[in-house]
């Protein structure tokens, strides 16, 4: 999948530089993951890590891996709000499960599932387009 292929919103804001944009990533937990099922798109928050230029969560038998083993096609975002500024980094990407060889190389100790501790499945997002935009706020 080609940059050319993934279609990027127009976002108003500061743009962030790709180092801001995968700190941010590294520094907050919790995502939220867009997914297909079906014909539907499905949103879902998952705790996710950073492991060397992707992303990994954990999930359980459902829906969230049914949509990213057969849709493949994702969109992870994380957010940070402040006083007066708001970050945002979107995530375009490709995901799957990864494989039980793969799951044990890459066992981070941080990899957990805050609400329940049975999610013996490990999900990759591969990405291929990283976006972020830090807004200034007036409140």
């Amino acid at each position: 999948m080609e940059d050319e292929d993934v279609a990027v919103t127009a976002w108003t804001g500061d743009p962030m530089t790709q180092d801001d944009a995968w700190d941010l990533l590294r520094t907050e937990r919790v995502a939220r993951l867009a997914y297909h099922v079906g014909h539907e798109v499905d949103i879902a928050p998952v705790n996710h890590v950073v492991e060397g230029g992707r992303l990994l969560f954990r999930t359980a038998p459902g829906s969230k891996l049914f949509g990213v083993v057969v849709g493949r096609t994702v969109a992870l975002e994380v957010d940070r709000l402040e006083e007066d500024e708001a970050r945002s980094v979107v995530v375009r990407g490709v995901a799957r499960q990864l494989t039980d060889e793969e799951a044990e190389a890459s066992e981070h100790p941080t990899l957990r599932s805050w609400v329940d501790p049975d999610k013996p499945f490990i999900v990759v997002v591969e990405p291929v387009h990283v976006s972020g935009r830090r807004f200034h706020l007036h409140r």
